[in-house]
This record gives structure tokens, C-alpha cells and sequence, in this order.
């Protein structure tokens, strides 16, 4: 790992984040999910690292999920491995579940992400984290919002601060306002290399045709994303189809 400081203007990105949603509260323990990849590591590098400038104390502890019963891990480092390594690097205490898809099952994208979240709520709840932490950036919530729009039929995105379970869990997104290029720029500056994607369906999913789509929107409106972005938290009901 090498020694980095985040600039200004990311550092003042993440902060505004932190702020406008309330997303960190002193006491709080922060389970940070974990992957492999380089928005959930360098999720958890910036939540450690904020912890030394932050007015208020937390703990943060990771976990990943290993799924390597289906996605089989061949010519290189598996992702705990590699994960595993960075915590370590990063002082962050560190926790493996074996995921629950069953072997010889056809792999889904929604069955795996669905066991995966009822996992990490489980854990959570039975040790005592009251907060989960998630990498996901401005690209993620401005996809998943066209996502549900052509595949769902509804207007709707992750929130960069989630309450469930009556308030016992709160899914905190500390990224909300950084691009990808954001992140991978700290990843740049730190030294990350994320782990080698095993998941037989890593290729070509609809999250990536969404991407192709909006790259193709901006080469006329280049400032598509960042207009979506902000229609995110600008709906005016008032103009919303709605049955009387």
C-alpha cells in the first residue's frame, strides 16, 4: 500500500455524502461488505482512513461472502485471498461466510444477490453492527435507476442511506457522490488491485447494457449522468402518472 492523501475535492465529495444523509453516527459499528473489487475496497480504505479525521468514532469491521463452491477460482489469487490481504494493510478485522449457493445449482444473479444480502443482514444482527457499508458510487445509483426503468417498469434507485428493520439496520453508500473514475483514481493513489472477477456471470450483464446505453446518450448530452443524478432527488410529483 502507498502512502496517499485524498485530495480536496474528493475528500470534500465524500463529506458532503457523509452529511447530507447522516450516514455516520459516533458509536456506530460499520460492517463494510467486501468483494474483491475496487469500489468495495476502496470503500473500506476510505472508511478507515476517515476514521482520523472524522468529529465523531466508529468501528468498522469487513466481511465477504465466498461463493467459490459454484464460481470456481482458476490461474489466480482467489478473492479472499486478495481481500484478506488489504485488510490486513488496511487494520481492518476481517470475517469470511461460505455463501449458500448450492452446488450444481444454475447460477442467477438475483438468487445470489438476494442470499448474499440476507447473509451479510444476519451477521449483522448477530453481531451487533448496526450499519453495512456498500461501494457503490454515483454510476451505480444512476444505473440502477434505468435499470428499473426498462426492466422493472418503476422509478427507483439505491439511496445513499437505506433504514430497515424498523431502524435496527441502516445500508450506508459513503460513495454516493464520487464517479467511478473517483474511485479508481484513490485506488490509483493507494495501490489497490482488485481481485480478479470469478462469477461465471461477470460478462456482459444488463447493469453493463445499461452502461453502453448511457455512453452512447452522453457522446450527444455529455452531461446526461450528472442531470440524471440530480433528477434523483428533484421528482416532481406533481407530474408523475397517478390514478385518482
Amino acid at each position: 500500500m502507498k502512502p496517499y492523501t485524498l485530495s480536496a475535492r474528493l475528500s470534500r465529495f465524500i463529506g458532503r455524502a457523509m452529511h447530507d444523509y447522516t450516514m455516520i453516527d459516533s458509536g456506530d459499528r460499520i460492517l463494510v461488505a467486501v468483494s474483491g473489487g475496487v469500489d468495495s475496497l476502496v470503500n473500506a480504505w476510505v472508511l478507515k482512513t476517515w476514521l482520523k479525521r472524522a468529529p465523531v468514532s466508529y468501528q468498522c469491521e469487513a466481511v465477504y461472502v465466498d461463493n467459490s463452491n459454484w464460481a470456481s477460482v482458476q490461474d489466480h489469487q482467489h478473492p479472499r485471498d486478495c481481500i484478506a490481504q488489504y485488510m490486513r494493510e488496511f487494520s481492518i478485522p476481517f470475517h469470511i461466510l461460505n455463501g449458500r449457493m448450492v452446488a450444481g445449482e444454475k447460477p442467477s444473479c438475483h438468487r445470489c444477490s438476494t442470499n448474499r444480502r440476507n447473509q451479510l443482514f444476519e451477521f449483522a444482527r448477530d453481531n451487533g453492527f448496526n450499519k453495512i457499508a456498500f461501494g457503490h458510487h454515483k454510476d451505480d445509483l444512476v444505473e440502477t435507476f434505468l435499470l428499473n426503468i426498462f426492466y422493472s417498469g418503476n422509478i427507483s434507485t439505491m439511496r445513499p442511506r437505506q433504514e430497515l428493520f424498523d431502524g435496527c439496520l441502516y445500508l450506508i453508500r459513503i460513495l454516493s457522490y464520487l464517479e467511478k473514475k473517483d474511485v479508481k483514481e484513490i485506488a490509483r493513489g493507494v495501490g489497490i488491485e482488485p481481485a480478479k472477477n470469478n462469477c461465471p456471470l461477470a460478462d456482459h450483464t444488463r447493469r453493463d447494457q445499461i452502461r453502453d446505453i448511457l455512453e452512447q446518450i452522453k457522446k450527444t448530452v455529455p452531461d446526461a449522468k450528472a442531470s440524471i443524478f440530480s433528477a434523483l432527488g428533484n421528482v416532481r410529483d406533481e407530474y408523475m402518472l397517478k390514478q385518482r
